[in-house]
């Protein structure tokens, strides 16, 4: 009886050693790999264009984070306002902001040095630039821009291309637009290699650097926000960057501009009516005081006029600030989330409405920028509808309550003014007359120097100031690039061919639908692997002689060992072999192994039986030679059959007598039991050749006469599929004193070990 295969010692293997013995037969995959990576890489980095991180620092004055600015400033710019940083954000990153920016560096007209296999910008090399007029009329392309060429002649300061001589500075009209070519104060150096420009509709420049601009505060209590932008050119990364800073800073002082244009026209329009209504006061009072003869006032006239002067100043205040707030509650009635010249609130003391006045047009100027390149339903946009919608009635709220404020004032002062007329009746005739006339002049003259101190105030807006903005640090490009970075490349290579190396072990071997481990084998049948067979080049010659692999002759005698042969107490044996499918190896092993045991001295029978495809006679050359199907059939006797094999003195071989055909019934005559009992007699181990089990039925009556059956499983032939169901097949009695042979093993990978497949992971099945 065959023992019973062998405990396992999978679970007495660290993790760690059972990994090793899975990959490192494979190393040298690896290192080619790496180095096919790493060349890769090497190329990509002596190749690729490296970019620059480029960055800024602002500080904006915020309503709610920092400290304000000193009263004195604020007195002298009305129009300043205070912002909240998160709008501002959005309004630097707006595609407005950044559109000024391409425009004035004239960035949609790019120069390039037409360098072999990697063009490389002039932008500082170049000596001209190229202004386009409507830059927003140039054509986007369906495939590839235009190359435009040209060549600059420093000697006359012209501009060749395609034949024609263009002078600078002067407005040229080509056929894809007129462009004017001008000096690049930029050039710090000359051009290796020819020059030629594309045309690139702004809007896409604008899109791709509002992408890549990021604006974001230093932290949530600070009012100082840092821009960051990644270039190829340190100083073209550098320009864009200040040049974004200046077009948000200069949009923000040319809304202060309109606003203050907007007041001053107002105010000079209120100062000329007044004008004429003074000089008009004034030729009365002279004409007046020349027909009626009154001159002198009286002590309670001069009283009554400081007085009632005073009183109609008020007066003239409180309804300035009237009209004032009724045109601002127009303005905000009016508005339709659009942006537009808010109101000026100059003379309305209230801080509160002009916060919120400037919070609803930052919101309406976003709205409004947004709404022209978004959906109606984006989120942004939606949250910026419902700010407006609750920054209106709060406005509305807080005029309405200063106008009822300002009118029961005014009802106040109305009511002094009757009791000036009271007074004004006891004063002489002529005197109350002039009097009249006086405090209309005093009031016009009041309302006067009012409008004329507004008008310096708001002139000072005009003036260049630092506004709500200030640079802490202009643009600065890194010293170095940020990208691509050796370090982080040569890493990516070596992930790369890591991953690689283990996809293909795993695919070459885990995934593989064939047996390559005996331990699979083990874990899908309860049969014993007996001994493994390696594979050899030389195996498959149809050699009779005695394998001279030192290797395969010892695991030869390995199983011959496990088969008893070498016991003190040996029986003499039948052994048949047989396998699932053919091309397993089986007569390879019939073969090899009765040379072997004759080698050991043992008189061995080798017989082909395998009728249908006689592999063995083929071999040893005798398949046209009487065989095992002519003695069945009773056409001579055994001595006739049996074949001396020169080579080996205790070796004779019986061939299978015929090629092809189904010779059942002449297995079923009784005379198969005889020739075995005659062969027993005379030899020590006789060994049968059979057909593959899993395609006739030859070996089930041929395993009758047997003591031993070797079924041969072949590495990386044999389907896991046939031997998961091998337990499962009708001849299940045919497993019974079953022992597996593993035949043909190769070398995993570059390992020197030939077992290293048939044990699974090195020795984690050893015996």
């Amino acid at each position: 009886m065959l023992s019973k295969k062998p405990i396992k010692a999978k679970d007495q293997e660290d993790f760690f050693g059972l990994l090793l013995d899975k990959f490192l037969p494979f190393w040298p995959y690896l290192i080619l790999l790496g180095l096919l990576f790493g060349g890769m890489a090497f190329v990509y980095l002596k190749f690729a264009t490296p970019t620059y991180d480029v960055s800024a620092k602002l500080i904006i004055k915020d309503e709610g984070k920092g400290v304000d600015g000193s009263e004195i400033m604020e007195s002298m710019n009305p129009f300043a306002s205070k912002k909240i940083v998160e709008n501002e954000i959005q309004v630097i990153q707006s595609k407005e902001i950044v559109y000024g920016a391409v425009d004035s560096l004239m960035l949609y007209a790019p120069i390039i040095e037409d360098k072999s296999f990697k063009p490389i910008s002039a932008y500082n090399t170049s000596p001209i630039k190229i202004k386009v007029e409507n830059p927003d009329r140039i054509s986007i392309p369906l495939e590839e821009y235009t190359k435009h060429y040209f060549s600059f002649y420093e000697a006359s300061n012209s501009v060749h291309m395609n034949n024609e001589i263009y002078t600078l500075d002067v407005p040229h009209d080509l056929p894809f637009g007129t462009i004017t070519f001008i000096r690049n104060d930029k050039q710090n150096g000359k051009n290796e290699y020819p020059l030629y420009f594309e045309l690139i509709n702004p809007a896409i420049l604008t899109d791709y650097i509002s992408g890549s601009l990021t604006v974001v505060p230093t932290d949530k209590l600070s009012t100082v926000v840092i821009l960051t932008y990644v270039d190829q050119l340190r100083s073209r990364g550098e320009d864009i960057l200040n040049a974004v800073i200046a077009s948000y800073i200069n949009k923000g002082y040319e809304e202060r501009k309109r606003l203050a244009e907007n007041t001053l026209a107002f105010i000079e329009d209120r100062i000329v009516n007044v004008e004429l209504e003074l000089n008009e006061l004034e030729d009365e009072i002279e004409q007046y005081t020349a027909e009626a003869g009154a001159i002198n006032l009286s002590e309670q006239g001069r009283i009554f006029l400081q007085d009632a002067g005073a009183n109609n100043r008020n007066i003239a205040d409180l309804n300035l600030q009237i009209t004032l707030l009724g045109r601002v509650k127009s303005y905000v009635i009016s508005k339709n989330n659009q942006g537009g010249i808010v109101p000026s609130t100059t003379g309305i003391n209230n801080p509160v409405l002009t916060q919120l006045l400037q919070k609803l047009y930052n919101s309406e100027i976003e709205y409004a920028s947004l709404s022209k390149t978004t959906a109606e339903n984006n989120p942004l946009l939606l949250s910026l509808a419902d700010e407006i919608a609750n920054i209106r009635p709060s406005i509305l709220e807080n005029i309405n309550n200063q106008q009822a404020s300002l009118k029961a004032s005014l009802r106040s002062l109305n009511s002094n003014s009757g009791r000036f007329n009271a007074v004004l009746k006891g004063i002489p005739e002529k005197e109350r007359a002039l009097l009249e006339i006086k405090r209309s002049e005093d009031i016009k003259k009041e309302l006067f120097s009012f409008l004329l101190q507004k008008r310096e105030e708001t002139a000072l807006a005009h003036a260049p100031t630092e506004g709500d903005t200030k640079v802490i640090e202009k643009a600065s490009a890194s010293v170095y690039p940020s990208s691509p970075k050796g370090i982080k490349i040569y890493g990516m290579a070596c992930f790369a061919a890591l991953g690689l190396w283990i996809a293909y072990v795993v695919i070459t071997e885990m995934l593989n639908k064939k047996i390559l481990f005996r331990s699979e084998i083990e874990d899908f049948i309860d049969l014993p692997v007996l001994g493994e067979l390696s594979f050899s080049k030389k195996t498959k010659k149809n050699t009779i002689f005695t394998p001279k692999d030192v290797v395969l002759t010892e695991q030869l005698r390995h199983i011959n060992a496990r088969l008893g042969l070498y016991h003190r107490t040996f029986t003499k044996k039948k052994i048949i072999i047989t396998s699932n499918i053919a091309g397993e190896g089986k007569s390879f092993v019939s073969r090899n192994l009765a040379i072997n045991i004759a080698q050991s001295g043992k008189r061995v029978a080798l017989l082909d039986m395998d009728f249908r495809k006689p592999q063995l006679s083929k071999v040893f050359q005798m398949i046209d030679k009487k065989g095992t199907v002519n003695y069945l059939k009773g056409e001579c006797g055994l001595a006739e059959i049996m074949i001396q094999l020169e080579a080996e003195e205790n070796l004779i071989v019986i061939p299978a007598g015929t090629k092809g055909g189904d010779h059942t019934k002449e297995l079923l005559n009784g005379k198969l039991e005889t020739l075995f009992a005659e062969l027993s007699e005379t030899f020590d181990v006789v060994i049968v050749d059979s057909a593959p089990m899993g395609l006739v039925s030859d070996v089930n009556l041929l395993a009758e006469y047997c003591d031993l059956k070797l079924l041969v499983i072949r590495h990386g032939f044999t389907p896991k599929k046939i031997v998961q169901r091998l337990e499962q097949i009708e001849q299940i009695e045919l497993l019974d004193n079953m022992g597996v042979v593993f035949n043909g093993i190769k070398k995993r990978g570059f390992t020197k070990k030939d077992s290293g497949y048939g044990y699974g992971y090195g020795q984690a099945y050893g015996y």
